[in-house]
């Protein structure tokens, strides 16, 4: 198997996040347009949300173990160590909720019940929880770094990305100047901590 640097909780978050999200608008469809929608596309769309929200509460298993990987060989900061602890936090309270409602889910069809209102917003309150953690974890890259390999420093023309040599940003700025990598430094000297 290739290696993932640093790891591959990013690998399988984005699974997480996708199935699960698609999960809960087809089920919010469903339950707003169910009874106007042709019997097939009802039952197709029905397949496909199921499909969707076992497979993502399958694969969020494999994803918080990634993440506690993730969480305890990351090199960081303090800072970001309270980031990641958040995100961990966040994860740790959604994960449940939706292997709960993944088993309500197949319970029901088990049962040979429709699943109703109260299935839909539990749902919804589920999917704020993971947009919510899925935030903090961008955060946990974005703000903080975490993960990241270091940037490569612009060198010759054309190779400033968004600006050419040269331009600037309205208050004068050449690209470079106007990034602020003040403590970067620090996140990777010895002040950092490792699990």
């Amino acid at each position: 198997m290739p290696e993932i640097i640093p790891n591959s909780h990013p690998v399988f978050v984005h699974f997480t996040v996708a199935l699960l999200s698609v999960s809960t608008g087809l089920f919010v469809i469903l339950q707003l347009l169910g009874s106007r929608l042709p019997e097939n596309l009802r039952q197709q769309l029905t397949t496909v949300a199921r499909w969707n929200l076992w497979l993502g509460a399958a694969i969020t298993v494999i994803t918080v173990a990634a993440g506690f990987y993730a969480y305890n060989t990351v090199a960081h900061d303090a800072p970001s160590h309270a980031a990641m602890t958040d995100h961990r936090n966040w994860a740790l309270a959604t994960t449940p909720l939706f292997i709960g409602i993944a088993l309500w889910s197949m319970i029901s069809v088990w049962r040979g019940k429709a699943l109703g209102w109260a299935f839909v917003i539990v749902l919804l309150i589920a999917q704020l929880l993971l947009l919510s953690t899925a935030w903090r974890g961008g955060e946990v890259v974005y703000r903080y770094g975490l993960g990241v390999m270091s940037l490569p420093q612009s060198e010759g023309a054309g190779h400033a990305h968004a600006h050419g040599e040269g331009e600037g940003h309205a208050d004068g700025q050449t690209s470079e100047e106007s990034m602020d990598f003040s403590g970067m430094d620090e996140m990777t000297e010895g002040d950092g901590h490792a699990h």
